[in-house]
């Protein structure tokens, strides 16, 4: 086949014929071809070869040969078109029937006249397409029989052949319609919807095609100055490597197993520090084993020590769990933790100090108060403005099953605004041991737990080794299983969405394990990335604590507050200035599993229903401290 423009090709081809292959050759126009539609690049080198796979008709462009005018028609066009056979008119009918006879044309033939004809049955509109069927004596007059045929009807009228024009000869047939009329290039058409009496129809095309290491299918417009040669019957069998993205293998959802090789790792920082990240780069082939299951994850951040570690924890994940007594800073912590139809139980970890005279309830409490909470509400500071509250029961120290429920009643509730600031942990005893999935769905996240036994298919697990984890958050997110070829026998889970890698297909090496090897269930996230899917829509809907209320004398209000601690430490202070209730403990030294608290720490009621009164730091020797109890009293709770 002889090279021909990529405009030639479109209008030549035969829909049927599709996929073809072509070649880019070098011609009069064309060295090397850059163009750019909707900011895709495309570059066509001499010597290219691309797989056309469809081919669109775009547009169409109207253009009138005398003037050089031209109109765009949308391929959707209704108008008909009607070919001219030649550039010449004739004036009056009998010279058109003369010409015909001439060239011994057969009739019926196709004509049309430049203006408006008017007859006694109907008026015929200018430039109406009219099949003179014969010429007969009508009513003693030589006449053409002719047939009008429209949408509507179709009539037969008796002409004169005196009947004066001018009038063009069309091309036999009934008029064709704008994706009919394509198909005769070059001729002279008329189509009455239009203003020219005579126009050529220029179409335009998009070529889709495949091209060697292009990710995407490439839009060609039929306009580009390219001379092809299509090389199907030598060339059609070549295999064109088309790059994928793991999102894109995700979406058409198999086949599976599929070998692939990476061609590109995106930009950027890393966001996995398990082992394999090291290993996914450009060039090493990779077999994706299908879809994790099941989908959903936990991302989860390690305590006890100084800096943090994030992990994200696979749904499947084998591992056993045990739960940790939740801690909470302040009481909209506590409040957000409650669950309907779940009692919350909590224990003061450090001295806090209220104001029951700002807001009734608000008392203080000591470190060890147990405190049972019952839910939220509203009140009234002193200065009449609402404030949210958290409303709880102060306990007893005796055990649970031992309080009856007179006792029950006689608890003393107290309140705590949703900003105030204290220590605070849960009270809970629970030895059960839990799989992730046990525990996710029975308890709401976050949540503290404690690994006690690894995943089994996991031996590097390094979960066991922190004393605590907090699980933040489930996330569902699609996941791919792939491994390595150069450690078929591990594999992980890696996630499209946010580590997208390019890769191409590959013949799958022989001797490969059939099956899935081990998955990795547990992979160490970077900080940054860590604190990116905090800001997730799952975690967006959680609201910061409310703010303490500003008031205009705090200021003064300090001030009164430090003298009149300062009048109750002094030692010379007499009597009836100390507090009407003085609880009354024994000396003991602090043990040394209470290290990291409160540096210093107030009375502990030993009677239910007294209030601890604040003692003074200058005192190292206050008789009043009982501290070995209190932490006796931690180690049965915890």
């Amino acid at each position: 086949m002889e090279p021909v423009s990529l405009q030639d090709f479109a209008r030549a081809l035969e829909p049927a014929s599709l996929p073809r292959v072509l070649r880019v050759c070098s011609g009069v126009y064309f060295q090397g071809s850059v163009y750019e539609i909707c900011g895709n690049e495309c570059c066509l080198s001499t010597g290219d070869l691309i797989k056309v796979t469809q081919v669109r008709l775009q547009k169409v462009v109207c253009e009138n040969p005398s003037t050089g005018q031209t109109r765009e028609l949308d391929p959707s066009f209704k108008g008909l078109f009607s070919p001219l056979t030649g550039p010449q008119s004739y004036g009056t009918l009998e010279e058109l029937y003369a010409a015909v006879t001439q060239r011994s044309k057969q009739l019926p033939i196709w004509f049309m006249a430049t203006r408006r004809m008017h007859t006694k049955a109907l008026v015929v509109p200018e430039e109406q397409p009219l099949m003179l069927e014969s010429v007969e004596v009508y009513l003693g007059t030589c006449s053409a029989r002719c047939v009008l045929g429209t949408d509507t009807q179709v009539a037969v009228l008796r002409l004169p052949l005196s009947t004066e024009g001018p009038f063009w000869e069309l091309e036999t047939g009934a008029p064709r319609t704008l994706l009919q009329a394509l198909a005769l290039r070059d001729l002279l058409l008329t189509c009455p919807a239009l203003p020219w009496r005579s126009l050529v129809l220029r179409p335009q095309y998009e070529l889709l095609a495949i091209m060697h290491m292009r990710r995407t299918v490439v839009s060609i417009p039929s306009t580009l100055e390219v001379d092809v040669e299509d090389v199907t019957a030598s060339s059609g069998h070549i295999h064109f490597i088309q790059p994928l993205l793991l999102s894109e293998v995700l979406a058409r959802g198999g086949p599976f197993p599929l070998t692939t090789e990476i061609l590109e790792v995106p930009d950027g920082p890393p966001i996995f520090l398990s082992p394999w990240a090291n290993s996914v780069r450009k060039g090493q082939r990779l077999c994706i084993h299908g879809l994790a299951s099941p989908p959903w994850r936990v991302l989860a951040s390690s305590k006890g020590r100084k800096v943090p570690r994030y992990f994200l924890v696979s749904g499947a994940y084998r591992g056993k769990l045990r739960r940790r007594p939740r801690e909470f800073s302040t009481a909209y912590d506590i409040l957000s933790a409650l669950q309907p139809g779940r009692p919350l139980r909590v224990v003061a970890m450090q001295d806090c100090e209220g104001d029951e005279a700002e807001i009734p309830g608000f008392t203080s409490l000591a470190m060890g108060d147990r405190l049972e909470v019952v839910g939220s509400g509203q009140a009234h500071e002193a200065q009449g403005r609402g404030i949210d509250i958290l409303v709880c029961r102060r306990l007893s120290e005796q055990a649970e099953e031992e309080e009856s429920e007179e006792e029950a009643e006689d608890q003393e509730q107290i309140v705590l605004p949703l900003y105030f600031s204290g220590g605070f942990v849960e009270e809970m005893s629970d030895s059960r041991r839990y799989s992730l999935a046990d525990l996710t769905a029975q308890f709401p996240l976050p949540c503290e737990v404690k690994v006690v036994a690894k995943d089994a298919s996991h031996p590097a697990d390094p979960l066991t080794s922190f004393p605590g984890l907090r699980l933040e958050e489930k996330i569902t997110e699609p996941f791919l299983v792939v491994s390595l070829d150069s450690e078929p026998g591990m594999s992980f889970e890696i996630p499209p969405r946010w580590l997208d890698l390019t890769v191409v297909e590959a013949e799958e090496q022989p001797g490969r394990p059939a099956g899935s090897p081990p998955t990795a269930t547990v992979d160490e996230l970077t900080d940054a990335f860590y604190y990116h899917l905090r800001k997730l829509p799952a975690f967006e809907s959680q609201s910061p604590p409310p703010r303490p209320p500003k008031r205009q004398d705090l200021s003064g209000q300090k001030k009164q507050s430090s003298q009149e601690r300062s009048t109750k430490s002094s030692p010379q202070a007499p009597a009836e200035q100390r507090p009407a209730l003085q609880p009354k403990l024994r000396p003991k030294t602090l043990p040394a599993v209470t290290e990291g608290r409160s540096d210093t720490y107030s009375k502990i009621s030993a009677k239910k229903g007294q209030k601890p009164a604040k003692s003074s730091p200058l005192d190292p020797y206050d008789d009043e401290h009982d501290y070995e109890e209190v932490v006796e009293h931690f180690r049965k709770t915890l």
